[in-house]
């Protein structure tokens, strides 16, 4: 059921957390290694540009029901996987964030909030090429404005947890991700910047 009316009743904290889950599934897909892939590059850039306008309109006013509508279509393009046709993807940000999720009460789209840029930055050193530090910024700048965590201590994470989380992650597996394979060490070089 597609209904953006159903959606009103959400806080803007859950809201800002369901539109940063979005642009990462987005993200996911956008970084990637595989080239010649222009349709679904500028799908992916035309949802995460939705989300960046309509966001904030959602919070300022919850029973925006057009900003909801655009929002709820974004959500479901980026997560039926049709950004993601012919393109190896990534999950690393969503892996390494689905370790802080099980072991702390984080809504997954702000453990997504502070993961994702800092795996962006990470990553922004081995592919200079493809990212750009200004971009990041500006999304950092974005997940701040409606209202995302930035850090550990926002989300109630320790950094004693971290080879605990590690190991989950990989469970006897040695790298994470595809656009950059991460190690165990560059995993827990991740969740050391968000401290």
């Amino acid at each position: 059921i597609l209904n953006p009316e159903l959606t009103c009743t959400l806080p803007p904290y859950q809201s800002a957390a369901g539109a940063t889950d979005i642009m990462i599934h987005v993200c996911e897909r956008y970084f990637s290694n595989t080239e010649e892939v222009e349709i679904t590059d500028r799908l992916c850039e035309a949802i995460l540009k939705t989300i960046v306008y309509e966001a904030p309109r959602v919070i300022e006013n919850p029973n925006h029901y057009e900003a909801r509508a655009n929002i709820m279509w974004a959500g479901m393009l980026a997560h039926n996987n049709v950004c993601g046709v012919g393109r190896v993807q990534d999950w690393a940000s969503h892996h390494i964030e689905h370790e802080l999720s099980a072991l702390y009460d984080v809504t997954h789209g702000a453990g997504l909030a502070v993961i994702a840029p800092l795996w962006m930055r990470y990553v922004c050193k081995k592919h200079p090429e493809k990212t750009a530090l200004k971009g990041i910024e500006a999304f950092e700048a974005f997940l701040k404005k409606i209202g995302m965590p930035s850090s550990f201590a926002e989300i109630g994470a320790k950094e004693e947890d971290i080879e605990l989380m590690t190991d989950k992650l990989l469970k006897g597996r040695k790298t994470e991700g595809n656009y950059v394979k991460l190690n165990r060490d560059d995993v827990i070089a991740i969740y050391r910047s968000a401290l």
